[in-house]
């Protein structure tokens, strides 16, 4: 008997409307993969887009949502122990495979961070995009460097 969950679905691009809560069922990770028992997520101007269809990256039906932090369900490659507290992010996540917008998101292990934190989850959630464009900022957006001064 497999397990459901609920998860945030959006079958094709459009308004705020297209927005619905489901019964999914719970995603079976294999080797490589982590199912993340999703405590919060982000919400990022690129899901705006991804819903509203600007760009033409990911695909639906889908589950949004490019980031995610939680705790490790299940990794069958043994790659996190269950319980370890973990962020989860890009990589196709919310785009090519479904995201953070549900109880659990099945991720690849190469896109799961783990972290020991104290913090309210809530204010976890918005950590891992933040870090990852604050990141892009200095090494890839700018010519900046180790050397470099501001």
């Amino acid at each position: 008997m497999s397990r459901t969950m609920r998860a945030v679905v959006i079958d094709a691009p459009g308004a705020p409307e297209v927005l619905r809560l489901r019964e999914v069922p719970v995603p079976v990770p294999r080797a490589g993969e982590v199912l993340i028992r999703v405590e919060a997520f982000g919400l990022n101007r690129s899901e705006l887009h991804f819903r509203r269809g600007v760009g033409d990256f990911g695909s639906f039906p889908r589950v949004p949502g490019i980031e995610a932090v939680g705790t490790v369900e299940s990794a069958p490659g043994g790659e996190h122990e269950p319980g370890t507290q973990v962020a989860a992010l890009m990589g196709g996540m919310g785009r090519t495979f479904d995201g953070g917008y549900a109880e659990h998101a099945l991720v690849p292990a190469t896109s799961v961070v783990p972290f020991t934190s104290a913090l309210d989850w809530a204010v976890l959630g918005a950590v891992p995009e933040m870090l990852q464009t604050a990141h892009g900022s200095l090494t890839t957006g700018s010519a900046s460097g180790p050397a470099t001064r501001c």
